[in-house]
């Protein structure tokens, strides 16, 4: 059947068809929305819960443990983890990637409501939960600040309206807010004073409490009015409280002010910020699960004018990160590297047909292709991301090769002296059969990929189905458009002289019929065009230049087919050279280094500062600030902004990095890190850390934010996962592949350990709970009073004068007031000395655990990094109660990094393209012909890998399925036309075979290098984003260019060798 005829017939309703899809991928991508790279959610719930005052332990133990007993057995949870502090657990919930995430948080909160009864009941409230993608990190960062305002009034501001107007738009899934915290009341006691009046710090918060407390206080009515009743003049301030009645002692009031400073201060003064050169308040937004993170940002700027027009005139809001920013630019360098790709097989196109005008008709097949494949992207919900463009990319070198074969076949027919019309016909007709083979298992290849998955899928859904698409419309277009352009379209020069030489060699040669076997010159248009001495000299220079193109190629064909002929005496040479190409890709896959993706420079770096956890929130401030002036003063940098102290640590500070756009600084991300680490302030007890922020996280830990890697241990016996801990991270500071080794159970703090006398603290009257309320009222910065006011709420905080804080002495001076209002120096009922103490107790899948966390160092791959690592562990012996596991334990498959796990998912691919050969070939032998042009492909593409020091990542396993894809069309074009000359013309399967590979040599080179000069602007990884696109290109280039040179003789031996053993076979059955 000839699909093609009725287009012949319909050349204008051929070219409508062409425009129509033009013009619906038009339209189509117009309306596209725009991503860094496919939507891949990681769904994660995190449920919080509190209990005051309540130590790690304590927490761990009452909280976290029946917490994470019945979120345990939620479905589809692959990985549980909790994290508790002083008064506060964190459980974190990771589930599959394909559980609904609103389903899996119906369940936590019925798992949340059936634990409550075994939780603790002085908690202030029901733990909470909240949605998250643990995939991605902060979208935006904004700095609110001024010269003349004070952080707690910013932080306010940035609280009541900046929080709030921004979490409202669509797709903003969290904003944090730090820098400093909400105003508050501050009074700091001054105890002895307290003490001569006999009161207690206890006694002094009561009256507080008492003061502030709200209350319904009714109404009044009668027959025909109701009253309100309300207390006037509510404590507001400072200045309120400090008027505020103690005791009356000798007829005399003692006001607050007479026992205490009384200030407007803020909750928290272990907190600041900075953006660049001042103080400042820092909000970093994160996307909701399934949002777009450039709409999102739009959606957030386009506020930002109302937001400064509320604020003060005194505060200015600026941007300091923006994500779209560098995705807009990675993918305007991913269009422009399409447009790049597009000239470039158009070109190689044109040099091998010769002439502009035949040569147009495969090219007009690239754009209606890709355009139209818009329309595809558009109504599967895709986006316009760095895949789908690179799969755009990829498909300009492929989508031209469907017509390629379509115009070869038909010119073949008009140097035979067919008209171009009939030509057309016949020629369309008998590569239907080839071009549906071809295009059929070409996209087989990328739909198997849709059936592994997990993040593979998820990743590579919208390159493969974008890829398939553009070759399922240039399918359709170049059994439509293509023959009708080349039935109406060739030249009329072209047409007579056809007509000429076939008619020649018609009469030339017996029996009327042109010589196929020697044809060099046919095949293509323009390979008889200059025939002459006498045309040749007066033609233009460049078809000149273009017949000397066409004179080698003879040449070149003519010795091809005499070394080929030669290789098929001894095509055992050829199996042989296959099995070893098979063993050395084999050995290259299994040791290249690997890595989940390239890293991206997106222009952003995460950066943290470590102090020591003995030292105090004052002493890291300069130091902070040392390394913020350094930082800035790099010429890569553009914008600085951190936060100190807060919920991140008192000796931690977290710094968001913004660099200049990469034409001007010259420098990647990376070496811009490595700089940073070389030339960092060296300051004893302090580090530095940094880490390039990325548009998609495969694998996000759930400790150690601040380091590259973390090895969570974990055991039912903590004793000995503290041993352990220690004495791994001790030997993995001794490997020079690593730097900033840090390990512990939590964060050894320093603390002072009271012991109580009990015995003389009953003697004396002196209740425990005595002693830690004077603890609690003198050093925690107890919340003891809310302050309700119109815009917000909050609170009245105690704590005892700076002086008394200074060193631990000052616990000798604490005084307790007995029942009985005696005055008791704490020093006489406990003792003190100095310990160390984990600040967080720390569970992984309900087993204790504890972190070592690490840097790779400079110039050394992950790969090796962490196979450092893993001899490490197994030097060492740990015994299998302690569980060593290397950035895996947030449920994550292990196969995304492992070389067995990929080796299988192109197994896979391989086996999947076998089944469509033999049912299209009916045949079980033949298949194997076709595939055995992969191990070549997949040698030449490791190969490329491995001289250019790239890692095997997730991109290069997709090349290589693209590789699988295209090697394969060398073989199907060969042996569709082996076969068809067995069978049709009785031609043994030795010259079947070579007159085969002779006659479908020119296409073979020329789809072959139209598709690897077309994937050059991806290897040149040049411009923004440039790293994700290179190890593609990288693959295809190498793949193509090692297969094109072998492939041309071991795929004609193969199938010679494969011929004669299906004969034995047969003549064995007979």
């Amino acid at each position: 059947m000839n699909l093609s005829r009725p287009f012949i017939r319909r050349p204008i309703g051929s070219t409508m068809l062409a425009l129509a899809i033009l013009l619906a991928g038009w339209l189509a991508w117009r309306q596209l929305p725009v991503a860094p790279l496919p939507q891949i959610d990681t769904p994660m719930v995190v449920v919080s819960a509190s209990l005051p005052g309540a130590s790690p332990t304590s927490m761990a133990a009452t909280v976290a443990g029946p917490l994470e007993r019945a979120l345990g057995a939620i479905a589809g949870l692959s990985s549980i983890s909790s994290s508790s502090s002083t008064g506060t657990t964190e459980v974190r919930l990771f589930f599959d990637i394909d559980r609904d995430l609103n389903e899996a948080s119906r369940e936590v909160q019925a798992a949340i409501n059936g634990v409550i009864d075994q939780l603790p009941p002085g908690m202030p409230g029901r733990p909470t939960f909240r949605k998250l993608n643990s995939s991605t990190s902060p979208i935006l960062a904004l700095a609110l600040s001024s010269a003349t305002l004070p952080p707690s009034q910013l932080y306010d501001l940035a609280d009541n309206i900046v929080l709030q107007k921004i979490s409202r738009v669509q797709g903003v899934g969290e904003v944090s807010l730090g820098g400093a915290s909400l105003p508050a009341v501050r009074i700091r006691f001054e105890p002895s004073a307290l003490a001569a009046l006999g009161m207690s710090l206890e006694d002094a918060r009561q009256v507080v409490v008492a003061a502030s407390a709200e209350a319904p206080e009714g109404f009044l009515e009668d027959e025909g009015n109701r009253w309100l009743v309300a207390t006037g003049h509510k404590l507001k301030n400072a200045a309120d409280f400090s008027d505020l009645v103690l005791r009356w002692k000798n007829g005399q009031a003692v006001r607050l002010s007479d026992v205490a400073e009384v200030s407007d201060s803020v909750e928290n003064r272990y907190s600041s910020g900075f953006h660049n050169h001042q103080p400042a308040i820092i909000a970093l937004v994160t996307r909701q699960p399934d949002a777009n993170v450039v709409a999102t940002i739009d959606a957030i700027k386009a506020t930002l004018p109302q937001l400064q027009a509320i604020l003060p005139p005194q505060a200015s809001l600026t941007v300091v990160m923006d994500r779209s920013l560098g995705i807009r630019g990675s993918l305007a360098e991913a269009q422009w590297t399409l447009v790049f790709s597009c000239l470039i097989v158009a070109a190689v196109v044109w040099l091998f047909v010769a002439r502009l005008r035949t040569a147009l008709i495969p090219v007009a097949v690239i754009p209606v292709s890709l355009i139209g494949t818009f329309a595809v992207i558009w109504l599967a919900g895709f986006s316009l991301n760095n895949l789908s463009i690179m799969a755009l990319v990829v498909a300009a070198g492929l989508v031209v090769d469907d017509a390629i074969v379509v115009l070869e076949n038909i010119t073949r027919h008009t140097e035979r002296g067919l008209s171009p019309y009939r030509a057309a016909m016949r020629g369309a007709g008998e590569v239907s059969f080839t071009l549906l083979a071809l295009n059929v298992a070409l996209v087989v290849v990328f739909v198997a990929v849709l059936f592994m998955g997990g993040i593979i899928e998820r990743l590579f859904r919208e390159f493969s189905l974008t890829l398939a698409a553009a070759i399922v419309i240039s399918l359709v277009v170049s059994i439509s458009l293509t023959p009708a352009l080349c039935a109406h379209g060739l030249p009329r020069e072209r047409r007579q002289k056809a007509a000429e030489h076939g008619a020649a060699q018609a009469a030339a040669l017996p029996g009327g019929m042109p010589d196929v076997t020697h044809d060099a010159g046919q095949g293509m248009p323009g390979s008889v065009s200059l025939q002459d001495d006498a045309e040749v000299a007066r033609a233009p220079w460049h078809r000149r230049l273009l017949g000397l193109h066409a004179s080698y190629f003879h040449h070149l064909q003519a010795a091809y087919e005499q070394s080929l002929a030669w290789m098929l005496r001894y095509a055992w040479y050829g199996v042989v050279a296959l099995v070893g190409l098979i063993a050395a890709s084999v050995w290259l896959f299994a040791n290249l280094p690997r890595s989940d993706l390239p890293e991206q420079d997106t222009g952003v770096i995460g950066a943290f500062i470590r102090g020591d956890d003995g030292f105090s929130f004052q002493i890291m401030q300069p130091r902070i600030e040392r390394y913020r002036r350094w930082i800035l003063s790099d010429p890569a940098v553009q914008d600085v902004a951190g936060i100190s102290g807060g919920n991140g640590g008192l000796t931690n500070a977290r710094l968001v990095i913004t660099l200049k756009p990469l034409a001007e600084r010259k420098v990647s991300a990376r070496q811009v890190i490595d700089r940073l680490r070389r030339n960092a302030p060296q300051m004893a007890g302090t580090m530095f850390f940094g880490r390039v922020e990325q548009d998609l996280q495969l694998s996000p830990p759930k400790f150690g934010d601040d380091a590259d890697h973390v090895i969570v241990l974990k055991s039912g016996d903590r004793d000995l996962l503290r041993t352990w801990n220690q004495r791994l991270g001790v030997a993995l500071s001794k490997r020079p592949e690593l730097e900033n080794v840090r390990y512990s159970l939590g964060e050894d703090t320093r603390q002072i350990v009271l012991d109580i006398d009990r015995n003389t603290a009953s003697r004396l009257g002196v209740q425990l709970t005595d002693i830690s309320a004077a603890l609690s009222n003198s050093f925690a910065q107890r919340q003891v009073a809310t302050l309700y006011q119109d815009r917000n709420q909050y609170r009245v905080v105690m704590e005892v004068s700076e002086r008394f804080t200074e060193n631990p002495l000052a616990l000798d001076r604490v005084q307790i007031i007995t029942s009985e209002g005696k005055s008791v120096a704490l020093a006489e009922v406990a003792r003190w000395h100095f310990g160390m103490v984990q600040d967080r107790e720390r569970h992984v899948d309900q087993f204790s655990a504890s972190t070592i966390s690490f840097s790779v160092a400079a110039d050394v791959t992950d790969t090796a990094a962490l196979e450092a690592v893993r001899k490490v562990i197994d030097a060492e012996r740990m015994p299998v109660t302690v569980i060593a596991d290397i950035d895996g334990d947030d449920g994550r498959p292990k196969s995304l990094v492992k070389a067995d796990g990929q080796g299988w998912l192109i197994l896979g691919v391989v086996l999947a393209v076998y089944l469509v050969l033999g049912i299209l070939y009916e045949n079980l032998l033949h298949p194997i012909t076709v595939l055995s042009t992969i191990p070549s492909a997949g040698v030449g593409a490791l190969l490329a890998l491995w001289a250019s020091n790239t890692p095997f990542s997730l991109i290069a396993l997709l090349g290589l399925f693209l590789l699988i894809g295209v090697v394969m069309k060398n073989g199907i074009l060969m042996i569709d036309v082996a076969l068809k000359k067995q069978l049709h013309e009785g031609l043994a399967p030795q010259v079947a075979i070579l007159q085969a590979a002779g006659q479908r040599l020119r296409p073979i080179l020329m789809t072959n290098v139209a598709a690897l000069a077309g994937a050059i602007p991806l290897a040149m990884g040049l411009g923004d984003g440039g790293e994700l696109r290179r190890p593609m290109g990288l693959v295809i280039i190498g793949g193509l260019a090692v297969s094109q040179l072998i492939t041309l003789y071991t795929t004609p031996a193969l199938y010679l060798l494969l011929e004669r053993l299906q004969q034995r076979l047969r003549r064995g059955r007979g």
